[in-house]
Protein backbone atom coordinates (compact mmCIF):
# COMPACT_ATOMS: atom_id res chain seq x y z
CA UNK A 1 0.00 0.00 0.00
CA UNK A 2 0.82 3.34 -0.93
CA UNK A 3 0.35 6.67 0.48
CA UNK A 4 1.04 10.40 1.15
CA UNK A 5 0.18 12.53 4.43
CA UNK A 6 0.27 16.29 4.69
CA UNK A 7 1.00 18.33 7.75
CA UNK A 8 1.52 21.47 9.17
CA UNK A 9 -2.05 23.45 7.85
CA UNK A 10 -3.57 25.83 10.22
CA UNK A 11 -4.68 29.00 11.10
CA UNK A 12 -2.64 32.15 10.28
CA UNK A 13 -3.29 36.09 10.28
CA UNK A 14 -2.64 37.77 6.77
CA UNK A 15 1.03 38.25 6.26
CA UNK A 16 1.91 35.24 8.09
CA UNK A 17 3.57 31.90 7.19
CA UNK A 18 3.24 28.20 6.92
CA UNK A 19 5.26 25.10 5.91
CA UNK A 20 3.67 22.37 4.83
CA UNK A 21 5.22 18.75 4.72
CA UNK A 22 3.93 16.17 2.66
CA UNK A 23 5.59 12.23 2.82
CA UNK A 24 5.04 9.55 0.83
CA UNK A 25 4.92 6.08 2.40
CA UNK A 26 4.44 2.41 1.31
CA UNK A 27 6.08 0.24 -1.72
CA UNK A 28 7.53 2.91 -3.30
CA UNK A 29 10.80 2.65 -6.02
CA UNK A 30 11.26 6.23 -7.05
CA UNK A 31 9.28 9.15 -6.63
CA UNK A 32 9.05 11.20 -9.77
CA UNK A 33 6.92 14.13 -9.68
CA UNK A 34 5.38 15.73 -7.06
CA UNK A 35 2.72 18.73 -7.17
CA UNK A 36 0.60 20.76 -4.30
CA UNK A 37 -2.74 21.69 -4.88
CA UNK A 38 -5.69 23.45 -3.06
CA UNK A 39 -9.73 23.24 -3.49
CA UNK A 40 -11.52 26.30 -1.48
CA UNK A 41 -15.16 26.03 -0.49
CA UNK A 42 -17.56 25.87 -3.49
CA UNK A 43 -14.52 26.64 -6.14
CA UNK A 44 -12.26 23.65 -8.30
CA UNK A 45 -9.59 22.19 -7.17
CA UNK A 46 -6.19 24.29 -8.65
CA UNK A 47 -2.71 24.08 -9.16
CA UNK A 48 -0.26 25.36 -6.74
CA UNK A 49 3.73 24.04 -7.29
CA UNK A 50 5.09 21.37 -8.69
CA UNK A 51 8.44 19.94 -8.42
CA UNK A 52 10.44 16.90 -10.67
CA UNK A 53 12.38 14.79 -8.93
CA UNK A 54 15.24 16.54 -10.68
CA UNK A 55 14.32 19.48 -8.82
CA UNK A 56 12.50 22.05 -11.56
CA UNK A 57 10.00 23.81 -10.08
CA UNK A 58 6.64 25.04 -11.26
CA UNK A 59 4.22 27.81 -9.89
CA UNK A 60 0.83 29.17 -10.06
CA UNK A 61 0.76 32.50 -10.93
CA UNK A 62 -1.41 33.62 -8.05
CA UNK A 63 1.24 32.33 -5.36
CA UNK A 64 4.42 33.34 -7.53
CA UNK A 65 7.69 34.90 -5.26
CA UNK A 66 5.25 33.81 -2.34
CA UNK A 67 5.06 30.33 -2.18
CA UNK A 68 8.37 27.97 -2.41
CA UNK A 69 8.59 24.34 -2.72
CA UNK A 70 11.21 21.70 -2.38
CA UNK A 71 12.09 18.33 -1.61
CA UNK A 72 14.36 15.74 0.06
CA UNK A 73 14.32 12.92 -2.21
CA UNK A 74 15.98 10.29 0.15
CA UNK A 75 13.01 10.87 2.22
CA UNK A 76 10.50 10.92 0.03
CA UNK A 77 8.99 14.19 1.11
CA UNK A 78 8.35 17.55 0.00
CA UNK A 79 7.59 20.77 1.57
CA UNK A 80 5.16 23.76 0.70
CA UNK A 81 6.64 27.28 2.62
CA UNK A 82 4.27 29.63 2.01
CA UNK A 83 5.12 33.38 3.26
CA UNK A 84 2.22 36.47 2.46
CA UNK A 85 -0.39 34.42 3.22
CA UNK A 86 -3.43 36.09 1.95
CA UNK A 87 -6.99 35.51 2.84
CA UNK A 88 -7.93 34.30 -0.37
CA UNK A 89 -5.39 31.63 -0.04
CA UNK A 90 -7.66 29.57 2.11
CA UNK A 91 -7.97 25.99 1.22
CA UNK A 92 -7.51 22.78 2.08
CA UNK A 93 -4.16 22.18 0.25
CA UNK A 94 -3.64 18.25 -1.41
CA UNK A 95 -0.52 16.71 -2.37
CA UNK A 96 0.02 14.51 -4.95
CA UNK A 97 3.29 12.27 -6.57
CA UNK A 98 3.70 9.83 -9.38
CA UNK A 99 5.43 7.14 -8.67
CA UNK A 100 7.32 3.45 -9.70
CA UNK A 101 5.80 1.03 -6.68
CA UNK A 102 8.43 -2.02 -6.41
CA UNK A 103 5.99 -4.25 -8.21
CA UNK A 104 6.80 -1.90 -11.41
CA UNK A 105 3.93 -0.52 -11.95
CA UNK A 106 3.26 3.25 -12.55
CA UNK A 107 0.86 4.92 -9.51
CA UNK A 108 -0.22 8.30 -9.08
CA UNK A 109 -1.40 9.30 -5.64
CA UNK A 110 -2.92 11.96 -3.73
CA UNK A 111 -3.31 12.89 0.04
CA UNK A 112 -6.25 13.62 2.15
CA UNK A 113 -5.63 17.21 2.69
CA UNK A 114 -4.68 19.19 4.83
CA UNK A 115 -6.63 23.02 6.39
CA UNK A 116 -4.94 26.16 5.68
CA UNK A 117 -6.76 29.10 6.95
CA UNK A 118 -5.83 32.55 6.90
CA UNK A 119 -7.74 34.95 8.72
CA UNK A 120 -7.53 37.81 10.93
Amino acid sequence: QVRLAESGGGLVQPGGSLTLSCAASGYISSVHAMGWYRQAPGKEREFVASISSGGTTRYADSVQGRFSISRINAENTMYLQMNGLRPEDTAVYLCDATTTLVTGEYHVIMGQGTQVTVSS
